[in-house]
């Protein structure tokens, strides 16, 4: 049983670290490569320990800083968010194949076609969403949405390791609360 919560466990985390590689390919990286080489909060499985490499976590450094500065900006947004489309699902999948601990308990082509699919979901919305963003508000919403998406990114990440149930349910929220408004506006059309 105890076995079982555990797998359980895992499987959450990759999934909660992959929807935040889906808003922020970079902040999840870190986050998980940080915590694996300064804490025993999580533990990596070879080849995945490869992110706790100094000059690794000195590269995700670097990205994640251009990611946040370049997310910012109307229209660099939108390019670089194209330019993405690549990085943000490679990076689920890696996240949820590295935390679900493939070599045991997931086969590592499920574990990394799961976070693929899930981070390269979520990076679609985003993607398709941002121009209509930049158009509705000319541009001035573009920092806001990409703070608080670092900001979810961020906190999704570190509940999923710690508290991988809490993260789902708030993956589910942050579901709830996006999709309510679209459906409200598509039931008084």
């Amino acid at each position: 049983m105890a076995n079982m919560l555990e797998i359980i466990s895992n499987i959450l985390t990759g999934f909660g670290l992959s929807v935040s590689a889906g808003l922020n390919a970079y902040i999840p990286l870190l986050t998980v490569a940080l915590l694996a080489r300064f804490t025993n909060l999580i533990r990596l499985s070879h080849p995945y320990d490869t992110l706790t490499n100094g000059w690794v976590i000195g590269a995700l450094v670097v990205l994640a800083a251009i990611e946040v500065v370049a997310d910012k900006i109307p229209a660099v947004d939108t390019v670089y968010n194209i330019l993405q489309s690549v990085a943000r699902p490679a990076a689920g999948a890696i996240l949820f194949a590295a935390s679900s601990k493939v070599i045991t308990d997931v086969h590592p082509a499920l574990a990394l076609i799961c976070g693929l699919l899930v981070a390269g979901s979520v990076h679609a919305v985003k993607t398709a969403a941002r121009p209509v963003i930049t158009a509705a508000t000319g541009g001035a919403g573009n920092p806001v949405v990409s703070s608080a998406e670092d900001v979810v990114s961020g906190t999704v990440s570190i509940v999923s390791i710690l508290m991988p149930l809490l993260a789902v349910v708030l993956i589910m929220v942050g579901l709830w609360v996006i999709l309510k408004p679209l459906r409200s506006t598509e039931s008084t059309s």
